[in-house]
């Protein structure tokens, strides 16, 4: 199985969404972070060349990015989870990820610090970032056997400026 973690685009910024009452959930992509998103599929269908499951953090930020990602390798189904969202445990995403050991490529769009921590201890058992994924970035992880902590095998992990070069920008 490969695991392909993905941050969201770049959103609105907190502080001034948290102006307008609205929850930190609901905090879209801007139109510059839906653009660069575009691209930054594009580069990453180069990269791999299907997904099997795509799945999403059910904040809007996240949910944009996998329709954005969905959209580019034609998948259909977008399950949300949360076991993506920021605070989520490891091993709540472990079990999530175990249900679906079936699959050969599952994508994983959700947030930072949460992704980075997640890749770092999916590699090594430690529960701490070692892995930086700025808006847009993407990483592919590698299992031969079943998904769990210190299994992983870093395959690539790509910065969103070469994704877009990736993608013909």
């Amino acid at each position: 199985m490969r695991l392909l973690i993905i941050r969201h685009g770049i959103a609105e910024d907190k502080e001034v969404w948290a102006k307008t009452g609205h929850s930190d959930e609901e905090r879209p992509l801007t139109d510059d972070g839906r653009r660069k998103m575009t691209l930054n599929a594009k580069g990453l269908r180069r990269a791999t060349d299907a997904i099997d499951l795509l799945a999403t953090s059910p904040l809007v930020r996240a949910r944009q990015t996998a329709q954005i990602v969905a959209d580019a390798f034609k998948v259909t189904r977008i399950e949300t989870t949360k076991a993506l969202v920021p605070d989520a445990s490891m091993r709540e995403f472990v079990e999530w990820l175990g249900r679906h050991a079936d699959m050969n490529v599952i994508a994983a769009v959700g947030h930072e610090p949460h992704l980075g921590v997640l890749a770092t201890w999916l590699m090594t058992d430690i529960e701490d970032s070692r892995v930086d994924l700025k808006k847009g970035a993407a990483c592919m992880l590698e299992f031969d056997g079943k998904p769990e902590s210190g299994a992983g095998r870093l395959c690539w992990s790509i910065a969103p400026a070469q994704l877009r070069k990736l993608g013909g920008e």
